[in-house]
């Protein structure tokens, strides 16, 4: 039984990974943060036919958390979170990005629900559904929005991961984690970054 859910891991990881198109360089991520991969996550949708049974795979995940809405944060995210919800047969809403050009240092784009949306959340227990989690800015910005219009995050669940921001940010804000795949990954503060050290220049 365990060799067959190992077998299950490696095609779930081999099946994301060939889905997402990545970039190595020098990039400066939504966040702030600094950091050697980029995925170019347009793309992740162009057929959505090849997402779908991911996504069903996910809902299936989430299932046990008897969650009683679902929320993706916009842009990509929020299309796989509307394949989970009608997976789940739960209705489905989105946060969306708002960038504070006031703001410095890290985390400058907040997450609000849109206001005919909060009533629709309130009380509810709710699941996140993001495409990846990479240094977490738009599942730290959904979980804080649920949390102020009186909704009760209990899962977070994405396709892949990338290094261990998602493990901390569920840890800390004590809510499940559910990953279809995992890959390795760092990201540094701008003044810490050694690529920035080094010289290297920022990709567009």
């Amino acid at each position: 039984m365990q060799e067959a859910q190992t077998l299950e891991g490696r095609r779930m990881q081999e099946q994301v990974a060939q889905l997402l198109p990545t970039r190595e360089g020098h990039f400066v991520f939504e966040s702030g943060h600094h950091g050697q991969v980029w995925l170019d996550l347009q793309l992740l949708l162009l057929h959505p036919e090849r997402v779908q049974p991911l996504a069903e795979a996910l809902a299936d995940r989430l299932r046990g958390y008897h969650a009683a809405a679902v929320c993706g944060p916009l842009v990509e995210g929020a299309f796989v979170g509307l394949m989970v919800a009608s997976s789940l047969r739960l209705p489905f809403s989105y946060s969306e990005p708002v960038r504070d050009h006031r703001a410095a240092g890290l985390f400058p784009v907040s997450y609000p629900i849109p206001k005919p949306l909060e009533p629709e959340l309130r009380g509810k227990r709710v699941a996140i559904v993001n495409d990846v989690i990479n240094a977490g800015s738009a599942v730290r910005g959904t979980l804080t929005a649920l949390r102020q219009c009186g909704a009760q995050p209990v899962a977070i669940g994405t396709l892949a991961v990338y290094g261990l921001v998602a493990s901390e940010l569920a840890a800390t804000h004590g809510v499940a984690l559910e990953a279809l795949a995992s890959f390795p990954s760092r990201i540094w503060e701008p003044s810490a970054c050694p690529l920035c050290a080094k010289g290297v220049p920022l990709n567009a």
